[in-house]
């Protein structure tokens, strides 16, 4: 069965969840429009998030425009649909990415960018190493604001993201906490809840 002759869906699929099929969907908008290194970020972060689920991402391309479909993972055999292995249609996923009506990455990115600046000359260079990797964080891995971000990112931020790709010194993980909350306070935004003694930071 080629690709081209998968099923549509409108609604949440029997495996995909509804916020998935969204934030997958934006990822791959913004990664359409980033150059490539950004883009390579933002099409593994959705395959990872599509893993997760046991869904692979292909993109179709029709008369009328591109289509993000996203196929159970069992369905396929060297990235070819097989039909013998189709227990149920519906659980395809086809979003249509034209036109884009979400904002393009380099805007998110940009705006995410004003924060780090903004963090820096009100609160110096530490705390706005941290909000830069936070930027970075919620810009290639979520293609989303600074100001949009929620509890699970910044838990998410401070347990896996921080540790491993900001190499922080101690005085960075001392300040941790309040970097964050000085980030929130530029995009005038209500912090979200901040576990202060995770991984041991900011005690």
């Amino acid at each position: 069965m080629a690709e081209g002759d998968s099923t549509d869906s409108d609604t949440t699929a029997g495996d995909l969840p509804a916020d998935v099929i969204e934030t997958v969907e934006r990822l791959t908008r913004h990664a359409r429009r980033a150059d490539e290194e950004r883009a390579t970020g933002l099409r593994d972060r959705r395959d990872e998030l599509l893993a997760d689920h046991g869904f692979e991402a292909r993109i179709r391309s029709e008369r009328d425009g591109d289509v993000l479909v996203c196929y159970p993972t069992e369905w396929l055999d060297d990235g070819e649909v097989v039909l013998d292995r189709i227990d149920d249609r519906s659980r395809a996923v086809e979003r249509p990415l034209d036109p884009e009506t979400d904002a393009d990455w380099e805007t998110v990115d940009a705006d995410n960018r004003a924060v780090v600046d903004a963090v820096a000359e009100r609160h110096g260079s530490v705390r706005a190493a941290n909000v830069a990797a936070f930027a970075d964080f919620m810009s290639n891995h979520h293609a989303l604001r600074i100001a949009d971000a929620t509890a699970d990112h910044v838990a998410e931020f401070r347990a896996e993201y921080f540790p491993r790709n900001a190499f922080p010194d101690d005085e960075q993980r001392a300040v941790l906490t309040e970097s964050l909350e000085h980030a929130f306070e530029v995009v005038d935004g209500e912090c979200p809840s901040i576990d202060r003694e995770a991984n041991g930071y900011d005690v």
